[in-house]
C-alpha cells in the first residue's frame, strides 16, 4: 500500500517540495539556460551574416542603435551586433522563469494526485490539506468536496443496508411468532390431539388470534411502505380538525373505560377548518391514542388539545401514565422501536404506528416529536392548515 503522502491531522499551508524535485527545477534550469544560449548563438549568428550580406539593413540597425543608446542616455552599444543582447537576455530570463514556473505547478499536480491516490485506496478520512492559488486550489477544493459526498453516500448506503437487515430480522421475528403458534395448535387439531371439542376450539381460536396479529403486521407494513413512497397521493378535503378529534375521542371512549381512564378534548378555538387528507390523518391520532392506552402504564387520563392560528394546527395527544426516557425519545418514531427493548407478544403490536405518523404527518408538511415528564407524556403534531404544494417525503429508502 502506498505510503500516506502527508497526514490527515496536520493541514499544510503550502506543498514542500523533495530534494530530487528541487533537483529536477535545477537540472530544468541549467539544461533550459544551454540551450538558450545555443539558440541565441545561432541567431546572432544568422543575423550577422544578414547584415554583412545587406548593406541596407547594416544601415537601418546602425540607425535603430543610435535611437535606442540616445534613449538610454547611455554607450552599451559598442556595434550594431551587440544592439540585440539585452533583448535576448530579457527574452531568455522570461522562459528560464516560464519553465521553472511550469515544471513547479507540474510537480505540484504530482502531490495533489499521490494524495487523490491515498484517499482512493480506502482512506475516505484524509483530505487533501494544500492551500494554493488559483486553478489546483480549485481543483483540490473540487477533489475534496467530491471525497465529502461519496463518504456521505457510502454511509447513506450503509445505513439503508442496515435498515433492511433490521427490517428482515424484525419482520421475520414478528411473523415467525405467532406463525409458530398457529401451526402447533392447528397441528394439535391436525392430529386429532384434544380431548374435547371445546379443547378444538380453543385451538382455533388461539390460531385466530395469532392470525390477526400476523395480518395486523402485514397491514401495518403495507401502509408504511405505501406512505413512503414520494408518489404516494395526498387526498386534500378541507374539515374541521376539533371535530375530527372530537370524533376519534368518542370511538376510543369504550376501550378507556374498560382501562379505567377518561379521555377528554381540549379546543381553542372551538372549530379549526383546515385542509388535509383525513383518512391519513385520522390514522395519524388513532396511533397515538391506541399507544397511549397500550404502552401508557398507569394511565388514568388521556388529554386531547387543539389550538392553531391563521397558518397552523397544533394537536397535542398526552397521557398521565410512566413517563417515557430521555434516551428513548429521540427513537420513539424508528420502526419497530419499543421503549422497553422486548419483542414479546404479551402487549400486541408491531412497533410501526409512530413511524406511520410520522411519515404521514411529513407528508403534509409537518412535524412531530415527543416529550416526557413525571406528569405527562406528550406528543405534539404541527400541521399547516393549508395544502402544502412542496411537501417533504421521506428520504430512506425502503424495502
Amino acid at each position: 500500500m502506498q505510503d500516506k503522502p502527508v497526514s490527515s491531522i496536520e493541514k499544510k499551508k503550502r506543498i514542500t517540495l523533495t530534494s530530487k524535485e528541487i533537483s529536477e527545477l535545477l537540472a530544468e534550469a541549467i539544461v533550459t539556460v544551454v540551450l538558450l544560449l545555443l539558440l541565441n548563438i545561432a541567431v546572432l549568428v544568422l543575423l550577422s551574416t544578414w547584415i554583412e550580406n545587406s548593406p541596407s539593413s547594416k544601415d537601418a540597425v546602425w540607425a535603430f542603435k543610435n535611437i535606442f543608446v540616445d534613449w538610454l542616455n547611455s554607450d552599451i552599444f559598442l556595434s550594431g551586433r551587440t544592439v540585440i543582447l539585452p533583448l535576448f537576455f530579457v527574452i531568455d530570463v522570461l522562459i528560464v522563469f516560464w519553465r521553472l514556473l511550469r515544471r513547479y505547478h507540474q510537480m505540484q499536480l504530482r502531490h495533489i494526485i499521490s494524495e487523490l491516490h491515498y484517499i482512493a485506496e480506502g482512506h475516505y478520512d484524509h483530505r487533501i490539506p494544500f492551500e494554493l492559488k488559483g486553478d489546483l486550489n480549485k481543483i483540490i477544493s473540487s477533489i475534496n468536496g467530491l471525497v465529502d459526498s461519496t463518504v456521505a453516500a457510502i454511509e447513506d448506503e450503509r445505513e439503508i443496508e442496515k435498515s433492511k437487515d433490521e427490517l428482515i430480522t424484525n419482520v421475520s421475528h414478528d411473523i415467525r411468532t405467532p406463525l409458530t403458534s398457529i401451526i402447533g395448535y392447528l397441528g394439535l387439531i391436525e392430529d386429532r390431539q384434544y380431548r374435547s371439542n371445546e379443547d378444538a376450539l380453543s385451538y382455533a381460536h388461539i390460531a385466530y388470534t395469532k392470525a390477526k396479529q400476523m395480518k395486523l403486521l402485514v397491514d401495518d407494513l403495507f401502509e408504511y411502505t405505501r406512505v413512503r413512497q414520494p408518489s404516494v397521493p395526498v387526498n386534500y378535503t378541507s374539515f374541521d380538525m376539533v371535530q375530527l378529534i372530537e370524533q376519534l375521542a368518542i370511538d376510543f371512549e369504550l376501550e378507556a373505560q374498560q382501562q379505567h381512564t377518561t379521555i377528554t378534548v381540549h379546543a381553542n378555538p372551538e372549530h379549526l377548518l383546515m385542509e388535509g387528507d383525513t383518512e391519513k390523518l385520522v390514522r395519524v391520532f388513532n396511533n397515538l391514542l391506541s399507544n397511549a392506552l397500550k404502552y401508557g402504564k398507569g394511565t388514568q387520563e388521556i388529554v386531547m388539545e387543539v389550538t392553531g392560528d391563521d397558518n397552523e394546527a397544533t394537536i397535542v395527544v398526552k397521557n398521565s401514565g410512566s413517563s417515557i426516557p430521555q434516551e428513548a425519545l429521540d427513537q420513539l418514531f424508528d420502526r419497530f422501536y419499543r421503549v422497553d427493548e422486548s419483542r414479546s407478544q404479551e402487549i400486541s403490536g408491531t412497533g410501526l404506528g409512530l413511524a406511520i405518523a410520522q411519515n404521514i404527518v411529513t407528508l403534509h408538511g409537518g412535524y412531530i416529536y415527543a416529550k416526557s415528564n413525571d406528569q405527562w407524556t406528550s406528543f405534539i403534531v404541527h400541521l399547516p392548515r393549508k395544502k402544502v404544494i412542496n411537501r417533504a417525503v421521506p428520504k430512506e429508502p425502503f424495502v
